[in-house]
């Protein structure tokens, strides 16, 4: 929501701009406007040096936007002033060397510059356009509310040109290997979200260079361009200061199991054939540390109706509990939950009973078994869907014991789909979320608290699996000495036959624990 409110506020402010400093050349009576979307002056380089003039500008001499650079830090590229601005419904941001006079200006000042006659170049890496006089910037007003837009390493890294030059903030980001207590900001870091790995640099003679490394933290900053050794462009962070870090953590919390794929339509009748596939990221014996995974299915015609006031235990139609209290399984192994059937395709497929089955349980004919006396015995009526194959969303969670509540929070938690009624923020009442590669139990940006599913960031979710026989392979990376996923989970439909085998559902697809 801030970051909408951030575009909005620079809309506004371009607009005002338009009327007010530029007044007669927003367009009237067919006029061409004086002032160009940093995202059309990016577009004129085309891979060599070009002098910017009113032809090449669509009759426009000026650039309006709001600075983000501050060089009080230490770690800016010397005499750069960068500034951004959302037009055309793109925020870019383009670099302007000053020299000394780029320490006039400070992070939220509205600029207006002439850029008229400068020359738009890579220097280094970076698009800039030189050859501006300090004389052409004007400080409209100062004190403009800045905030680095999310944004994942994969995005960037994908098309660095829509976020070099611009203010961003990678979040959840750590290193690997793990830094030790004494290793620095100073010098090239390379900064892991769960979604790729990004350059961030730090000068030396930063101010905050000799700050450690943190576990977890958010990393705000401006995204440069270095030149690579074969002349490609590498975009590369750049903090400004010691805030720009905000450490979210500094006890690393291991997920002991993942969910890592699951069948919703076998062929034939889906009751007693659907399962879910989870991996160990250690060795458990699950007879003396026992675990639950619960399903939900938020289908109009399950009850009980309205929000799930008892969350993941709220049982009947809504929610199925598996307890998981024997068997064993070794670190980075796969194993299995789901009906009695066993088999890869429904019943008519190849049997896979072999495979590390820890629970299996005919939820088709029997409610849900209880043993733990704290949960009621009606969480989870029988049903002929274990898993949802269509419609609201269904999800599917993992917890530590097997006393589960209102108040439980899981170990790991994915959901595919996104209607139905699954948060009331009146109430605070919904499906509990734990930090993995989708979800944050604190808003990463504000950090208030967001335990929910569906409540302020959270609001990420797997596509339905393509029906039909298709495994839903949810292949990712599981950094276990960090405690995070180092590469997010993707899903993938994998097309399951009567012939398939055990391999065709584990392979180099599959979830990898590292």
């Amino acid at each position: 929501m801030k970051k909408i409110l951030f575009y909005t506020s620079l809309l506004l402010y371009s607009a005002g701009v338009l009327s007010g400093c530029t007044k007669g050349n927003n367009y009237p009576g067919g006029e061409l406007s004086s002032v160009i979307a940093v995202s059309d002056i990016r577009s004129i380089y085309k891979g060599t040096d070009v002098t910017l003039d009113t032809k090449n500008m669509f009759g426009a001499h000026q650039m309006v936007g709001i600075v983000v650079s501050d060089p009080t830090g230490g770690n800016m590229p010397s005499g750069l002033l960068v500034v951004q601005n959302y037009r055309r419904a793109k925020l870019r941001g383009i670099s302007i060397p000053l020299g000394a006079d780029a320490a006039k200006y400070a992070p939220g000042d509205s600029v207006v510059i002439d850029i008229n006659g400068g020359v738009l170049k890579r220097v280094d890496g970076t698009l800039q356009i030189t050859g501006i006089n300090s004389s052409a910037v004007t400080k409209v007003t100062s004190g403009k509310a800045v905030i680095g837009q999310r944004v994942t390493s994969s995005a960037i890294l994908t098309n660095p040109d829509a976020y070099e030059s611009t203010l961003v903030a990678i979040v959840k980001g750590g290193f690997d290997p793990l830094p030790a207590p004494t290793d620095k900001l100073a010098g090239d870091k390379v900064v892991n979200d769960g979604f790729g790995n990004i350059g961030l640099h730090t000068e030396t003679n930063a101010s905050f260079a000799d700050n450690t490394l943190p576990i977890s933290a958010n990393f705000t900053g401006i995204v440069f361009g270095t030149s690579g050794k074969d002349g490609s462009v590498l975009p590369q962070l750049r903090m400004r200061k010691a805030d720009d870090v905000k450490i979210l953590s500094s006890v690393i919390e291991i997920t002991p199991v993942v969910i890592t794929g699951f069948l919703v339509d076998p062929a034939g009748t889906d009751g007693n054939y659907e399962y879910i596939q989870l991996m160990a990221t250690r060795d458990i014996d699950f007879s003396v540390e026992k675990f639950t995974v619960v399903t939900t299915n938020n289908a109009g015609a399950s009850t009980p109706a309205g929000f799930p006031v008892k969350g993941w235990a709220t049982g009947d139609l809504r929610s199925y509990k598996l307890e998981i209290t024997s068997g064993k399984v070794t670190k980075g192994s796969y194993f299995y939950v789901g009906g009695t059937g066993q088999k890869i395709n429904g019943s008519a497929s190849t049997d896979i009973s072999s495979s590390n089955w820890v629970k299996a349980f005919n939820y088709s004919t029997s409610n849900s078994p209880n043993f733990s006396a704290a949960v009621p015995a009606t969480f989870g009526t029988k049903t002929g869907n274990l898993l949802a194959n269509s419609g609201n969303a269904a999800g599917i969670a993992v917890f530590s014991g097997t006393s589960i509540t209102d108040v439980s929070k899981p170990v790991d938690v994915i959901f595919f789909a996104t209607g139905g009624s699954l948060y009331d923020a009146n109430t605070n009442v919904g499906y509990r979320i734990a930090n993995t590669d989708f979800y944050d139990l604190k808003d990463l940006i504000t950090l208030t608290d967001q335990p929910f599913y569906r409540q302020g960031s959270n609001t990420l979710a797997f596509p339905y699996p393509a029906t039909g026989s298709n495994f839903a392979q949810l292949g990712g990376v599981y950094n276990a000495s960090l405690g995070k996923w180092t590469a997010a989970r993707v899903l993938l439909n994998i097309p399951l036959t009567n012939a398939s085998v055990i391999t065709d559902i584990e392979n180099d697809g599959s979830t990898k624990l590292k």
